[in-house]
């Protein structure tokens, strides 16, 4: 396993991390002895740094992982969870006040029967009423719980690069790190336009999403996916290009986004331990001969000429459907 610095935390994160978003119905149908199975092989396979959040499952992921890592010592592991986005309902999906703030995390540290967390992030940003709620309201409170030694870092996540960018330069409370997904793939590769800002500053990168959330698979994404049916319909084709020569189109995917330059770790969200063998296979000892060559068909094929991305989707869908429940439809 490779390990980097992560930003200037001083943190030394495996290259390849996990994902929480799993050990939810997110991804498929959840089953604990699974996941609680998949955490300690992924440990011990060296991956050192786990990603999860009050999202997931409303706590399913949180309180899984907490589970698994009773008995494993503390500081063999970093984890990093998440405040801002909590319940499925849009009217309370999204809380970033700073009361809300402090009870989440509580909450997190609770469910994962820690004292302290590595990284605290705001999660999904974009969603927040106004910018200045974040700096005025949901950072100081994190930057509290660092004071109060709930945490030691403080990240943003976001779809929306730009903005992450625009709250490191102007909050006055550190941000440690960024967490950009489905923006270092084979149809969004945009997360590279932003890597020396970030490095500049000190910041560190997590990438997560190497498939773009399950569009760049065999399989296919899940039926909430916010892409087009434009978009699902290219990355379709893509994927029986990739049948009919016998290749796993997430591998060849994931494969690409490991070896995207400047990028701290990945954030994968396995679903078993097959994926998980599979992904470090990859990143060990790279691509087949036939793999490589149908890779750049695939790149040339179908994703040379567009970027593919979902960006003016989700907020305005939010909107939409909180504006009906405040109007009792």
């Amino acid at each position: 396993m490779k390990y980097n610095n992560l930003g200037d935390t001083g943190l030394k994160v495996s290259h390849v991390s996990l994902g929480g978003a799993a050990f939810s119905n997110i991804y498929g149908t959840f089953n604990e002895q699974r996941s609680l199975d998949l955490i300690n092989e992924t440990l011990k396979r060296g991956v050192n740094y786990l990603e999860t959040g009050p999202w997931y499952g409303q706590g399913s992921s949180e309180r899984t992982i907490g589970k698994a890592l009773k008995g494993v010592p503390r500081e063999t592991y970093f984890i990093g969870s998440k405040v801002g986005r909590y319940e499925k309902t849009a009217d309370k999906m999204f809380d970033f006040s700073a009361e809300k703030t402090a009870a989440g995390v509580d909450n997190t540290l609770n469910l994962l029967g820690l004292e302290y967390v590595d990284l605290i992030q705001v999660h999904d940003v974009t969603f927040a009423p106004d910018t200045s709620v974040i700096l005025k309201e949901t950072l100081p409170v994190l930057e509290q719980a660092v004071r109060d030694g709930k945490a030691r870092f403080i990240g943003i996540a976001d779809y929306d690069i730009e903005l992450m960018a625009e709250i490191v330069e102007e909050s006055d409370v550190k941000i440690s790190t960024i967490l950009s997904y489905a923006k270092s793939t084979l149809f969004d590769n945009r997360l590279q336009n932003h890597i020396s800002y970030f490095k500049s500053k000190g910041v560190g990168v997590i990438n997560a999403a190497a498939t773009g959330m399950g569009l760049l698979s065999n399989k296919g994404p899940q039926p909430w996916h916010p892409a087009s049916d434009d978009i699902k319909a290219i990355c379709k084709r893509a994927s029986e290009y990739c049948k009919e020569r016998n290749v796993e189109l997430a591998r060849i995917a994931t494969w690409f986004s490991l070896n995207q330059p400047g990028i701290d770790t990945n954030v994968c969200g396995f679903y078993n331990v097959d994926q998980l063998v599979d992904t470090l296979e990859v990143a060990d000892n790279g691509l087949t001969d036939h793999e490589k060559k149908v890779l750049e068909e695939v790149q040339v094929r179908f994703f040379d000429k567009v970027t593919l991305h979902w960006d003016d989707v989700e907020l305005p869908a939010y909107k939409e459907e909180l504006d009906k429940l405040q109007r009792g439809h």
